[in-house]
């Protein structure tokens, strides 16, 4: 089984971001690659273009900085908001959004703080969360970003600090942060749940089965959340196979189905297809998983690919860059026809 890469990226990026626009059109943003002493990174402002119906790349306006392993959060009115991660200089505070109908990007201002590997969340008022990040050590702090005067403020703050987290809208508005590392070799099994409503974060009763970090979490149509991949403290050699389910009404998590593959470096590789997730990295084969079904390999992309992105548009899962198990990062632009979706549950 394999699926042939259609088209290319103008240059390799992983860790970048992938945003889907109005027009079906998705925008690629900064990233990096290795550079030709094989160690150092070198970081991109650079973004492309990618016409998700035919597969096509073209050049996109600049950032204002270039950055990787940031956030990028498609707002109510349509604009990115594009802010921190890493480049040379070191992590980020610098934030900016992104104006499909001008096609450019102006500054946002800055966060409270740099982060680099924080999760952000849209809140149903329209606002974001930004959660935790850090480098080698993790923050515990929070902020919210409001489109209306276009700035960051603090939003109290983490029961426990978290880098490579998720943090997954609920139905009620609450969010659930789950897992993350809080320093090298500490790697959580810890959740919580902020409550916009008085700006706090609450600690669960209960924990992850596995603790993990480098991970997937998808809201599901039935309000459960799926908790996919990541790893443990091992890090390289401990690659998930487990998913959790996590159920707001019982704030309780259960094993979900195994995934066939063992898989990390995801968190923006996942996507909701009827009541199919279709796990697209972490490993060199995209599955398709569903509560209560064994997974499935659907397709190959012939080698890992880590920290790429996956998005749905136009019938087709397209698959875009990552990097390899030689940390080399790739451009291909891979589109795989998604078939038709299953029904989600009610």
């Amino acid at each position: 089984m394999s699926c042939a890469s259609s088209h290319r990226l103008r240059e390799p990026r992983a860790s970048h971001s992938a945003s889907l626009l109005a027009d079906g059109t998705i925008l690629v943003a900064g990233g990096f690659r290795k550079g030709p002493d094989g160690v150092s990174q070198l970081y991109t402002a650079t973004t492309e273009l990618v016409d998700a119906a035919g597969g096509t790349v073209r050049a996109g306006p600049p950032l204002h900085d270039a950055r990787a392993g940031h956030i990028a959060v498609t707002l109510g009115d349509g604009r990115i908001l594009l802010a921190g991660g890493w480049n040379a200089s070191g992590m980020l505070r610098s934030a900016e959004l992104y104006d499909p109908a001008r096609g450019r990007f102006a500054p946002a201002g800055d966060m409270v703080e740099p982060r680099g590997g924080a999760a952000a969340t849209l809140l149903r008022d329209g606002r974001v969360l930004v959660t935790g990040g850090g480098d080698t050590v993790a923050t515990a702090s929070a902020e919210v970003f409001d489109p209306r005067d276009g700035r960051f403020r603090v939003a109290g703050s983490l029961i426990a600090p978290r880098i490579g987290h998720t943090a997954t809208l609920l139905r009620d508005g609450r969010v659930l942060v789950a897992g993350g590392e809080r320093r090298k070799g500490e790697v959580l099994a810890s959740a919580e749940l902020y409550d916009p409503a008085t700006d706090t974060f609450t600690a669960l009763a209960t924990s992850l089965h596995d603790a993990r970090y480098k991970h997937a979490a998808l809201a599901l149509a039935d309000g459960r959340v799926l908790i996919v991949g990541g790893s443990d403290a091992r890090d390289w050699t401990g690659k998930l196979t487990t998913t959790e389910l996590f159920d707001p009404a019982t704030e309780r998590f259960t094993p979900g189905p195994a995934l066939t593959t063992a898989r990390f470096k995801l968190p923006h590789a996942v996507v909701l297809r009827g009541a199919d997730l279709l796990v697209a990295g972490g490993a060199a084969t995209v599955e398709r998983v569903r509560p209560g079904a064994a997974s499935q390999t659907i397709a190959s992309l012939g080698e890992a690919r880590y920290y790429d992105t996956a998005t749905l548009a136009a019938d087709h899962l397209v698959v875009i860059g990552g990097y390899d198990d030689h940390a080399q990062a790739h451009a291909d632009v891979w589109l795989i026809p998604t078939g038709p979706a299953s029904a989600p549950a009610r």
